[in-house]
């Protein structure tokens, strides 16, 4: 047997845990170690649904986190790292055995800086904290999620969070101008220089970005701000089919260029229930079959602003659009998008909902709807499909109503792999969509990811079982068996 998986075993041992639990309970300050009755239900995971952890970590440096990682992998101990907690693919659940390295305490920001319109979070810091402190400074962060209050940078990092203007800023890999994390042996990688030009070697910030905690603890980023728009427009747009859709993007992004900053879709399904279920007026009187959500933020708002109106308009005389709602004011424009994001909201109030993050070619998109709609009501006739998303880079959020989960999962991310899509956009793969990994990844791509874990983290401590199953030496020796 090798000498991994004997560690792991040692550590499985009552009497070995207590010396790791003495070690990491010197390691920390008073307060930041948790064990036994002090561990709270929401360290469980989102919902509290996921086992009791061993013990709580609560580092308030990346110095601490080097510790903790340090004495857990020597003795192989697995550990799962947690943010806000509002992670939608089971990432953050505690699996039996596994302690919590919560990054809650790190909460510093730096003060922006103007001259690089930069900023530097620890890992704990709320996305709207980042987005209220580029506002105060007259600038601007172009990631922006319905849970910015709760989602933090360590998560969002380790997530390639997405959102909502990903059209116009990118994803939250496009935010960062480098990284600091922490490798499962405690060893910490630094670079928060924030050049915009550095080539010397490997870009091994690149590496964590996207990795969902399984190849190290991201701790602090150095994040990219953008000139604050001066000016911002929306419009809310009845259309007659997802092709239709897709011509106004066209025409959109021809004449707006970068300023159009998002293109949101909402199907008559969710849009209806959304609208019957709270006070919010009709944007349109005009019943489409499909609705879209167009924002513009210009630098130069009245005359992006007129452009905007003028190929809306241009777009209705064509018949692309059958009918059009065009703000006025920023009331306007936040009560739009209201009406968007309440899509979310109400999801969660709902019964029996199963959701699917994909994206899609935009030529295969319509076809998918059609035969994922079909597909779904084959196996369960009661089923309502619930779905929304960012139409701009071709993400959807598949919801399904239904009593048959697990078939109604498989059916649809079956017909996204033959749609030439992905079974996760912008949500990451985490514990819950690992059976699907496959039919997004070779497995050439689906080999290399193991290799990079196994280099990184030999003892496979850091969120096992995510993303993929770990390797059945570094599973036999689980501190959890």
């Amino acid at each position: 047997m090798s000498l991994q998986p004997l560690r792991s075993l040692h550590a499985s041992r009552p009497a070995d845990r207590a010396v790791l639990c003495s070690r990491l309970a010197e390691a920390l300050p008073p307060g930041a170690f948790l064990a036994g009755d002090a561990v709270d239900a929401r360290y469980r995971g989102a919902g509290d649904a996921g086992a009791e952890p061993r013990f709580v970590m609560r580092p308030t440096s990346s110095a601490e986190v080097a510790r903790c990682l340090a004495a857990c992998d020597a003795a192989g101990q697995p550990v799962v790292v947690q943010g806000g907690r509002t992670g939608l693919s089971g990432g953050e659940r505690v699996l039996e055995g596994e302690a919590v390295l919560s990054l809650e305490r790190m909460a510093s920001l730096s003060a922006v800086d103007r001259a690089s319109s930069s900023v530097i979070a620890e890992a704990g810091v709320p996305l709207q904290r980042v987005q209220e402190a580029a506002e105060a400074a007259g600038l601007y962060f172009g990631v922006d999620l319905g849970a910015r209050g709760t989602a933090t940078v360590g998560g969002n990092v380790a997530t390639n969070a997405g959102g909502m203007r990903v059209l116009r800023y990118g994803m939250y890999r496009a935010q960062v101008l480098g990284l600091e994390a922490v490798l499962a042996d405690g060893t910490v990688l630094s670079s928060l220089k924030g050049l915009a030009k550095d080539n010397a070697g490997y870009d091994l910030g690149q590496l964590f970005i996207g990795s969902e905690g399984t190849l190290g603890v991201v701790t602090r980023a150095a994040l990219r701000l953008h000139p604050k728009p001066a000016g911002e427009c929306a419009a809310f747009c009845a259309l007659g089919s997802v092709e239709a859709a897709g011509a106004l993007l066209s025409r959109l992004r021809a004449a707006l260029g970068t300023a159009l900053s998002a293109f949101e879709i909402i199907l008559p399904e969710i849009y209806e229930s959304v609208l019957a279920h709270s006070d919010a007026p009709r944007p349109v009187a005009a019943r489409g079959a499909v609705y879209v959500l167009a924002e513009s933020h210009g630098l130069d708002p009245q005359r992006e602003g007129e452009r905007f109106a003028q190929e809306l308009m241009a777009a209705c005389e064509a018949g692309i659009v059958e009918d059009v709602a065009l703000s006025q004011s920023p009331r306007d424009v936040h009560r739009l998008w209201a009406l968007r994001e309440g899509c979310s909201h109400h999801i969660a109030s709902l019964p029996d909902c199963v959701g699917c993050d994909i994206s899609l070619p935009l030529a295969t998109m319509g076809a998918f709807l059609t035969a994922a709609s079909a597909a779904v009501r084959g196996l369960d006739a009661g089923a309502r499909p619930l779905v929304f998303g960012h139409l701009g880079d071709g993400n959807l959020h598949y919801i399904v109503q239904t009593g048959a989960p697990e078939a109604v999962v498989e059916a649809v991310l079956r017909l996204v792999r033959e749609a030439g899509g992905s079974v996760s956009a912008e949500h990451g793969i985490g514990l819950d969509k690992k059976r699907w990994l496959a039919l997004s990844r070779d497995r050439a791509e689906i080999a290399t990811m193991r290799r990079l874990k196994a280099a990184l983290d030999p003892n496979a401590i850091l969120n096992r079982g995510r993303i993929f199953d770990p390797e059945p030496e570094a599973a036999s020796g689980s501190a959890g068996s």
